[in-house]
């Protein structure tokens, strides 16, 4: 069936983001004296906000709350977003060029307040007919609650909707949701190959997130 609805991830996919996430979570756990490796930024990618809270608290065996932990991060994510917004090249060309097809979605897993920032600057709010923010529900990724969510509110069923993803949790939700799913890590965190053969199509570049892939993929799946 043709493709009606196109969901977007933000971080990792839209934004380059995860190296951010990365370096504050570093800074983070130094300033308290311990250390945030690549293991643990694997484990915490895609998760909800409270699942990745979660993880900081477990691996890094902090006696702080959830709620504490999530409120500095932020705080240290969105200074480094309006100093700089990492866009990858070609993501915000590709949500116009979708947006003139498809219905388009986002369904991010990061904190409400993060994602609006990201959307005012980047102006991406003006675009997406509909903003799915990850601590509004209950179960995160790889629970595929976000997405059917923002199909639900997109009108559109599985069997017509495509999300792209850069994590495996993400993969793993897009799946569980009975969705085609396209898999666009960011180059600093490349998925193993047992994670992007969940996905059905495999992209380094969101300059190559276009409606002639959507068409390839629509051809395939006929």
């Amino acid at each position: 069936m043709p493709i009606e609805a196109v969901i977007y991830d933000m971080d990792g996919v839209l934004v380059d983001s995860e190296v951010y996430w990365d370096k504050c979570r570093v800074q983070f756990a130094r300033d308290r004296g311990k250390t945030w490796t690549d293991d643990m930024q694997r484990q915490a990618m895609g998760r909800s906000t409270v699942g990745w809270a979660g993880v900081m608290r477990d691996r890094l065996q902090l006696e702080e709350s959830i709620d504490d932990i999530i409120a500095e991060m932020k705080a240290r994510v969105i200074a480094q977003y309006e100093a700089r917004m990492p866009t990858r090249p070609g993501a915000l060309e590709s949500v116009q060029q979708m947006k003139t097809r498809f219905r388009v979605g986002l369904a991010s897993g990061s904190p409400t307040d993060i994602i609006q920032a990201v959307m005012r600057i980047t102006g991406l709010d003006k675009v997406f007919e509909t903003m799915i923010y990850g601590d509004e529900i209950p179960r995160g990724k790889p629970a595929p609650d976000i997405y059917l969510e923002a199909m639900k509110q997109l009108g559109a069923t599985p069997r017509v909707s495509l999300g792209i993803e850069d994590s495996a949790n993400g993969l793993r939700s897009l799946k569980a949701a009975g969705m085609l799913a396209v898999a666009a890590p960011s180059p600093d965190y490349p998925l193993p190959d047992e994670v992007l053969a969940l996905a059905d199509a495999h992209i380094s570049s969101l300059e190559d997130f276009n409606i002639d892939l959507i068409r390839r993929l629509e051809r395939q799946n006929a």
